[in-house]
């Protein structure tokens, strides 16, 4: 692997950039991306960012401009600005799997590709990476590699609350995998860039439609199951659930977490069906790996305590295979009640 300076050295010359991250994105993906995005503007000019679907409306104020594109929205520009660019970051996320059908692209480009991502065992065929499965979030090592490479150099507000937002959604806002106190450095100083944490936490959690809150208290009352004699439970949603209540993007955001205010809950599942497949997430407490059952079980991964996977099969089918596969794992999530 090329040592990151030299990227730093190309990054100073006349390049063409561009930021890519997962599909489905998240608050760690575009935070992260337009966290850089803002930063290098100031210094690159050619620079885009590209993402593989649409993300959450209330993720958008981090790209007032709309600088953003989905690939799915406009593929040959897409493509096109992938096979001309000269440095390719991607970011949170660990192999081009990932991208789903964009990723072929990048898997083929000429570009410099760059990996800043916190998943564990990178699969990515990259010329740099900054990786580390300790950090709190993407966003945290963005912040990390711009203060390391580009010492004393501004980041500007806009860029610091993006960076900010990646690193409270990823971590619950501070709830689990931010034991670092390293992260709370990072947000110090983020916080003497001029953001307003206040403000950002507004607008990321307070700023759902009425309709997202019916729908959860459906889910509640109506769609979670809950199996304590295996510590577990589950919630999902058919298409129908979200057809009657004007389901948009991001408006399951948090749901799987739900069932952890639960007493001696520590393994949930969120099952949402989609037109052709089951879009599965998973959350654990403690040592129990979701990253491992979601490997071995659901095509999917991501971290110890939260991943996602996905389902080829019916969404009853799907259940039904979690559910014979719960009595697997009894043993040890009851072991972790005594802990």
């Amino acid at each position: 692997m090329v040592e990151i300076q030299s990227l730093v050295n190309l990054l100073s010359q006349k390049v063409s950039v561009v930021i890519v991250t997962h599909i489905n994105p998240d608050g760690d993906a575009i935070g992260s991306s337009m966290g850089l995005y803002h930063f290098l503007k100031t210094r690159i000019s050619d620079i885009k960012v590209i993402t593989p679907n649409d993300y959450p409306a209330f993720l958008k104020w981090m790209d007032p401009d709309n600088h953003i594109l989905p690939y799915d929205k406009n593929k040959e520009k897409a493509i096109e600005i992938v096979e001309k660019a000269d440095v390719i970051f991607c970011l949170d996320f660990n192999d081009f799997v990932r991208l789903k059908e964009f990723g072929k692209y990048l898997n083929k480009a000429k570009a410099k590709r760059v990996l800043i991502d916190h998943h564990p065992e990178p699969k990515a065929r990259v010329d740099y990476s900054f990786s580390d499965t300790s950090a709190s979030s993407t966003a945290e090592l963005v912040y990390k590699f711009i203060a390391k490479h580009y010492p004393g150099e501004i980041v500007s507000s806009l860029s610091a609350s993006c960076i900010y937002s990646g690193i409270m959604t990823d971590t619950g806002c501070f709830s689990y995998s931010s034991s670092n106190p390293e992260t709370y450095i990072i947000c110090s100083e983020l916080l003497k860039c001029g953001i307003n944490k206040d403000s950002i936490y507004n607008s990321i959690y307070n700023n759902y439609s009425e309709k997202r809150m019916r729908l959860m208290g459906y889910c509640l009352n109506e769609k979670m199951v809950v199996l304590p004699d295996n510590c577990a439970a589950y919630i999902t949603l058919t298409k129908e659930d979200q057809e009657n209540y004007s389901f948009e993007m991001g408006d399951s955001e948090g749901f799987v977490n739900l069932p952890f205010s639960i007493k001696n809950i520590l393994f949930t599942a969120l099952f949402i069906e989609k037109k052709d497949y089951v879009k599965i997430s998973f959350r654990s407490r403690g040592s129990f790996s979701v990253n491992d059952f979601s490997a071995k079980h659901f095509n999917g991964g991501g971290h110890r305590n939260a991943a996602g996977g996905e389902s080829n099969i019916s969404l009853d089918d799907t259940i039904k295979r979690f559910n014979d596969l719960l009595p697997l794992y009894k043993e040890e999530l009851n072991m972790l009640l005594d802990k």
